[in-house]
């Protein structure tokens, strides 16, 4: 291990020890980088958020308390405060999606990103696409799946839309168009490779992060089914908490399964507060 790479992961453990990751670097015990055998910095990104350096570290090892960076990257214990830059570097991200014509051919309505998000938000609503009703007002879940999805969470419309607490970003962020059948079409596969990990970059302070629907979970969890997620979500937190996409349809699936509002809500209301509260 060269000077540079063991000076950064000292580092790193220093950072670990003063504000551990959930889930993530706290299994590191010893704060002596000698006695870590077999550890190799595959590459090293620094990002800044206030004053608190923050090393994402992908490594490979024959430890197995130590897991991969992608298990705590994104989520923190504590908040970070306010900085300039950080909103500075989101507000110039944000005006390039929204000047995004990427797939501007396929979108019957035009592009019309709409997403919602602060470097300070805790909360990450990750959702499918915007419907019709969605694109026209530029506000996510301003429809009739956005009531049923605050009734789940408690939450009412200012806290919804609260982006210091609360971010929302779609898996696509254009309206995508109907099947010729009916209902909405999946969401843009360009998108979300194009988007999504550079938004989540700047987010640092998500501690749950909500998968809402097929897509949402699909493309995070990988290929399963929604319902058997949904019953078995402690198996996913405290990271990811999996909820069927709140249209009309999920009202008969809720109904055969007294379980979503005896057991599920409560605990998802309960991590929800866990993630807000300061």
């Amino acid at each position: 291990m060269g000077p540079v790479y063991a000076a950064a992961l000292r580092l790193w453990l220093d950072l670990c020890a003063a504000d551990p990751y959930r889930g993530g670097c706290r299994t590191v015990r010893s704060p002596d980088f000698t006695s870590l055998p077999f550890i190799r910095l595959a590459w090293l990104k620094k990002h800044r958020s206030g004053n608190a350096a923050v090393f994402f570290i992908t490594h490979r090892t024959h430890i197995g308390s130590v897991k991969p960076a992608s298990a705590y990257s994104l989520h923190r214990t504590t908040p970070l405060p306010p900085h300039d830059t950080t909103d500075s570097q989101l507000a110039t991200l944000l005006h390039q999606i929204r000047a995004c014509t990427a797939c501007a051919q396929s979108l019957p309505l035009g592009p019309r990103p709409v997403l919602h998000a602060s470097p300070r938000a805790r909360l990450l609503i990750a959702s499918q696409a915007p419907g019709t009703k969605v694109h026209e007002t530029g506000v996510s879940f301003n429809d009739a799946s956005g009531d049923r999805l605050r009734a789940w969470l408690g939450m009412d419309r200012d806290l919804f839309y609260d982006t210091e607490k609360v971010a929302i970003v779609p898996m696509g962020l254009c309206y995508p168009g109907v099947l010729p059948q009916g209902g909405d079409r999946p969401p843009r596969p360009e998108c979300a490779p194009l988007w999504r990990q550079r938004i989540l970059d700047h987010l640092p302070n998500i501690r749950l992060t909500l998968l809402v629907g097929s897509y949402a979970q699909n493309h995070i969890l990988g290929k399963g089914k929604v319902f058997e997620r949904v019953e078995q979500f402690a198996r996913y937190l405290p990271t990811y908490f999996p909820l069927p996409h709140p249209s009309w349809r999920t009202g008969m699936w809720e109904r055969r399964t007294p379980a979503f509002g005896e057991i599920i809500i409560p605990a998802l209301r309960r991590e929800v507060a866990r993630a807000l509260q300061d």
